[in-house]
Formats: structure tokens, C-alpha cells, sequence
């Protein structure tokens, strides 16, 4: 889910936070991209279409194509992928999976009507409410970006909040995803649309933290605080705040238990047992590997692999995955270089023609202003 609302918030105060990028400004950049929400978009896009991808067993392999091509996309731009698997979900976050348990369980009644009536927008509606990224589909992501080369790293909880602490290691430029939470646990700069398909021509947008909480006005702490009363993943909200009047209150008292003191918990009540602190500190001191200890190493793709893993039961196109390996290799051969501006600072190398020239025309001003200081005084 994220935080609701906060995208929206940030593009109405602080649009300068946000760049609209191109993927090719990515070039030579290290990206800690969300396996979750990459390949939750891949499952989604396929079921909306009609067009499921599945195996000789019946199994959904849209997940597989979707890596292997946005990820080969990625490669050929010049970018440095790696992708966080989440570990074990905090504690807190169950009610929030309780909800979506209970949504789904819904979604499938409505789907039912839908298919009764013959209402195609609704099937479409109801389906994508039913996608879910299952621990198969999590498991064979690995496999094939380990056959591809790319780095994977598994986190102990949140995959965002690993993201995030990667980021600030400098072991990478970014954090790719959708969920805005990211931007809660501290990543520098969040990008989303990244994994998107070019078909959809939409730009990569870039947000700055630093940027965020000089437009929102707050400190880091601050802004974790709005995140929660605007709603997030590890505690309710307080009903009828909506994001205008969070900011405003963030703003006044700076903190929620100073909030809580100085509105009408009657017309505002919050949630019962409403552990806001708790959910500040998953935020603050999230459970993450630490970044020293994690190697992110890239390497030649294994094309025979690859044919052996995606061909045969998965039913790739054995000449297709063949030619996304041989562009992997071409890509990873021509990027090896990196950004220059990653490595050097560029200075600008004096000519000492026009040094020697600039000399003189000193020397001589500086002659004439002495020959010439008595001018304009009044005789004593």
C-alpha cells in the first residue's frame, strides 16, 4: 500500500522534488529495484490484458517474461540492477494483510457476479484485485536473475526499507518502486515508473528526499509521523484527517503525540489501541541487513541455463532467450566503464600559452595603476 495519499501531497507542495527523468539518464547507475512491486506490475499487466503466460502445467510464467525483458531493458540502458526480495513481514503489519485477505475474499465474490453478468469491465476490475505474488513466483524470480547475472539480495523484512538503507550506504543510486514508503524509511532518492513498459510512455519520476522535507517543511522525523497519519502499513489512520489537514496539524505541533493533545478526539477519534510509536520506530530502525555486508557483484549471464530454465515446460521462444543472453553480454561489455562523473572530478587544464599571455597583461596593469596612484589628489 504504501503511504496514502503522499505522492499527490508532495506534487501539490513540493513539485520541485520531483524530476521527470528518462531511463537513459540512468546510464552507469546502481538501482536497488523492489522485487515485489516489479513483479506484482508484470502479473498485473498480463491478467488485465487477457493474455496469461503460462507453462505446458497450466502455471503463470508472465512473471519470468517480464523480468527477462524490462530487466535485459534495463541492462541495455547502461543500468546496474539489483533486486530485494522481502523477508518476514513485521508484526505490525497484520492487520494490514488481514485487510487484503479480506478484500481479496470480496474481490471474488464480485468476480463471480461479474462473470454471471457477462460485464467484462468488471471481470477485468476484480481480476487484477486477485493478483497475488506467491512465494513460486518469488523463487523462480531469484532463479532467473541469477542466470541472467544480476545481483539479488534477500531481506530480512521489508525489502523497501533494505532498499532505503543501500541507498544511504552509497552501495546504490536509488530505490525503485512504487510505494512511496520508501521515501519514509529514507531512501536519498526514490524512483518510480522505472519497471514500467515502454509501451505505456510514461516518464521515470524522481523524487528527492532532501528536496520532499524542504518543500513539506519538516524534519525527517516529522515527515515519518505525516506517513502515519496519513496512512500506512503498520497502523490505521485517524478517520476524517485527510492529507491537507495532516500536514497542517504535522506542521503546528510537529509531532502526533503533541497532535493527539490538540484536536477533537471525539469528532477525530483514533483507532483503538492506536501503537503510532511502535509504527515510528519500524520506520526510524527498520530491521535490515546491514549494507557492509552485502556484496552486489554482477556477472556474465548464463545462456545455457537460461534456455534450460525458461525453454521446455515455461514454452519461451528458445531463439529469443537465446538472443537476450547474447544482449545482456553486449550490454554488460560496453557499460563496464561506468559514469566518468562517478569517479573523477573535472578540472580544467590551464594553457600555458595563454597563462604566460595573461601574466603579462596582469604585470602591466598592474604597473600603470602604480605609475598612475598620485593622479586626482589635491596638492597639500
Amino acid at each position: 500500500m504504501g503511504i496514502l495519499g503522499l505522492s499527490k501531497l508532495i506534487a501539490d507542495i513540493a513539485p520541485h522534488a520531483v524530476k521527470e527523468m528518462e531511463i537513459k539518464n540512468y546510464f552507469g547507475r546502481k538501482i536497488a529495484i523492489d522485487a515485489y512491486m516489479s513483479l506484482y506490475q508484470f502479473l498485473i499487466a498480463v491478467r488485465s490484458d487477457g493474455n496469461q503466460l503460462v507453462s505446458v502445467d497450466g502455471e503463470t510464467t508472465s512473471h519470468l517474461m517480464g523480468t527477462f525483458y524490462r530487466t535485459i531493458r534495463l541492462v541495455e540502458n547502461g543500468i546496474k540492477p539489483v533486486y530485494v526480495f522481502d523477508g518476514k513481514p513485521p508484526d505490525m503489519k497484520s492487520h494490514q494483510l488481514n485487510k487484503r485477505a479480506e478484500r481479496r475474499e470480496e474481490a471474488e465474490k464480485e468476480l463471480q457476479k461479474a462473470t454471471e453478468a457477462g460485464d467484462q469491465e468488471n471481470i477485468e476490475k476484480f481480476n487484477r484485485r486477485l493478483v497475488k505474488v506467491t512465494k513460486q513466483h518469488n523463487e523462480e524470480a531469484r532463479e532467473l536473475l541469477k542466470l541472467m547475472g544480476v545481483p539479488v539480495v534477500e531481506a530480512p523484512c521489508e525489502a523497501e526499507a533494505q532498499c532505503a538503507a543501500l541507498v544511504k550506504a552509497g552501495k546504490v543510486f536509488a530505490t525503485a518502486t512504487e510505494d512511496m514508503d520508501a521515501l519514509t524509511f529514507g531512501t536519498n532518492v526514490l524512483l518510480r515508473h522505472l519497471t514500467f513498459s515502454e509501451a505505456r510512455k510514461m516518464p521515470v519520476q524522481e523524487f528527492h528526499l532532501d528536496q520532499v522535507l524542504k518543500g513539506l517543511e519538516l524534519e525527517q522525523s516529522e515527515f515519518i509521523d505525516l506517513c502515519i497519519l496519513l496512512g500506512c502499513d503498520y497502523c490505521g489512520s485517524i478517520r476524517g484527517i485527510g492529507p491537507k489537514r495532516a500536514i497542517e496539524l504535522i506542521r503546528q505541533h510537529r509531532c502526533l503525540e503533541e497532535v493527539l493533545r490538540n484536536i477533537d478526539t471525539e469528532k477525530y477519534p483514533p483507532p483503538e489501541n492506536w501503537d503510532f510509536k511502535r509504527a515510528r520506530e519500524l520506520f526510524l530502525q527498520p530491521e535490515v541487513a546491514d549494507p557492509k555486508d552485502i556484496e552486489l557483484k554482477w556477472s556474465d549471464p548464463d545462456e545455457e541455463g537460461l534456455v534450460k530454465f525458461l525453454c521446455g515446460d515455461k514454452q519461451f521462444n528458445e531463439e529469443r532467450v537465446r538472443n537476450g543472453a547474447k544482449k545482456l553480454m553486449k550490454a554488460r561489455t560496453g557499460t563496464t566503464q561506468g559514469r566518468l562523473d562517478g569517479f573523477f572530478t573535472v578540472k580544467s587544464v590551464p594553457n600555458p600559452k595563454r597563462k604566460a599571455e595573461e601574466d603579462k597583461k596582469n604585470a602591466a596593469k598592474k604597473k600603470a595603476k602604480t605609475a598612475g596612484g598620485g593622479r586626482g589628489r589635491k596638492p597639500k
